[in-house]
């Protein structure tokens, strides 16, 4: 079985050792407080020998005293919430099997050891509502810690804690008042880790460091291949962590690194990126059928809703929930094998490399602004010649793959843009967003591809069960109509578009 986990929600504050934890019983929404209980906490944090774990976030420990002994890991924080999965005690030193899978990205095969102990005198207080259920745990903490493996003098400290059970973000912004007029301070640090090893240095990206005047090549490439590699890295753990929307967002990542060596592909050497490419490519294409699901399932349901109840009829609602649901679960575990397997593993390990050393085959230090319009200039042409593909198909199933190369060649000249806009600033900032309304356009066609086939698919399905179809039927023309309607309106902003962008771009 799998780790348990839950969504933790948490504000952490410095105080001295003299103040007074205050009666939150005053604060807003907070109508009692309860007897408090007392804790003896103590916790062995494990990381790889480079703290890669803690420069991402991610803390790992096993812990004993207190109700929920056992061993935690707490995922990366998106504001004051964290996903926390548990695991029991079993073996002090062996790091259980689940537990370590889900930082596989992160330590590679790098050992996870123990780094720090912490100690922690509790004193835990929970806040009821008039009904007597406990909103939040309100602690006051005395904390001993001690860094692994140096002569570092141990550290002691005292912090207090709310974390919310049952109550809102507003009952912590009302008790958090209170704790602020007591003498608190928000946390400096954002875990008693983070204090113990010290917050990992940051990163500048030579976007922030250089003038943009003076910005080589490999200095731009180097950043975004930067960039979009820490966001696959935030959504990795987002799908581990079971957000939905994380299976998106890690293909998005995949395409605009994908998208960046392609842009640069004439300046570099494509022995070392190509093959890279194609894993992206591959990355891409394992999230495919779980994001192709979830769309396309949210897309028909809107249009159900909208339906007259008495066009709908059969087991139309049903078959769709049924069908989409399970391709959705399917390729999320698909999704899920692939963010387990060597073969991401040593992807990311190739995509540092790039981001450390981009692969140049020369003149690496020219000035990224003389570069880009050649790079950008040879975008354009091929989403124009791509288009140009379009309108020479007539044949219905020909248009729509044609449609569908015109969609990736748009994507693929928006993402260019948007890297250029550091150096070529007004410019590629048009040019990335009159592509992106292009690409939008083509990429509403792609959807009705994708959901006449399965409609016609499913009504076939329902005919041959003795169902009534119907429905199906009308829902598949009802997505024709929206591919005449994105036709059309492709039609109208591509003339604008060759009228400004192709011929600025081309001449």
């Amino acid at each position: 079985m799998g780790a348990s986990h839950h969504d933790e929600t948490e504000r952490k504050y410095d105080i001295d050792a003299a103040t007074v934890f205050p009666n939150l019983a005053e604060a807003e929404g907070v109508d009692a407080v309860g007897q408090p209980v007392e804790h003896r906490l103590e916790a062995v944090y494990f990381d790889t020998s480079g703290l890669d774990l803690a420069r991402r976030g991610v803390t790992l420990r096993r812990r004993t005293g207190g109700a929920d002994e056992g061993w935690h890991l707490k995922l990366p924080a998106h504001g004051d919430t964290r996903t926390e999965l548990h695991e029991p005690l079993g073996d002090e030193r062996e790091v259980p099997e689940s537990l370590g899978t889900r930082v596989r990205s992160v330590t590679r095969g790098r050992t996870l050891e123990p780094v720090a102990t912490v100690r922690t005198n509790r004193r835990e207080y929970p806040l009821h509502d008039p009904a007597g259920s406990v909103l939040a745990l309100a602690t006051d903490d005395s904390v001993q810690a001690q860094r692994l493996g140096d002569d570092r003098e141990e550290l002691v400290w005292r912090e207090w804690e709310v974390e919310l059970v049952d109550g809102s973000t507003e009952l912590l912004d009302a008790v958090e008042r209170r704790l602020l007029d007591a003498g608190a301070t928000t946390a400096a640090v954002r875990s008693k880790l983070a204090r113990v090893l010290g917050e990992p240095a940051a990163v500048t990206s030579p976007l922030e460091s250089t003038d943009a005047d003076d910005l080589t090549v490999r200095q731009l490439l180097s950043a975004q291949l930067g960039q979009h590699l820490e966001r696959l890295l935030d959504q990795d753990a987002g799908v581990r962590a079971g957000r939905r929307e994380a299976v998106h967002r890690v293909r998005i990542a995949a395409r605009r690194l994908r998208s960046a060596l392609t842009t640069f592909r004439p300046l570099l050497d494509t022995t070392v990126t190509d093959p890279v490419r194609e894993e992206l490519r591959w990355l891409g294409e394992e999230f495919a059928q779980a994001r192709d699901a979830q769309v396309l399932r949210e897309h028909l349901h809107e249009v159900l809703a909208a339906e007259p109840a008495e066009l709908v009829v059969g087991s139309v609602q049903t078959r769709l929930d049924e069908e989409l649901g399970a391709a959705y679960a399917s390729g999320r575990e698909a999704a899920e094998r692939a963010l387990d397997s060597d073969r991401y593993v040593r992807l990311l390990d190739c995509l540092e490399e790039l981001v450390a050393s981009p692969p140049l085959v020369a003149d690496d230090d020219r000035v990224a602004a003389d570069v880009m319009p050649g790079l950008l200039a040879r975008d354009v042409k091929r989403l124009r010649r791509a288009v140009e593909a379009v309108e020479a198909a007539v044949d219905g199933a020909d248009r729509d793959v044609a449609f569908h190369e015109a969609r990736k060649k748009a994507k693929r000249l928006r993402y260019a843009a948007e890297s250029a806009v550091p150096v070529l600033r007004k410019r590629a900032r048009s040019l990335a967003s009159d592509t992106k309304k292009v690409q939008e356009t083509l990429g509403i066609h792609q959807d009705t591809v994708v959901a006449r086939e399965r409609l016609r698919e499913l009504g076939m399905q329902a005919h041959l069960a003795g169902e009534n179809a119907f429905t199906f039927g009308r829902l598949h023309a009802l997505e024709q109509a929206r591919a005449d309607r994105a036709e059309a309106d492709f039609a109208a902003l591509w003339r604008k578009f060759a009228k400004k962008q192709v011929r600025r771009w081309e001449r």
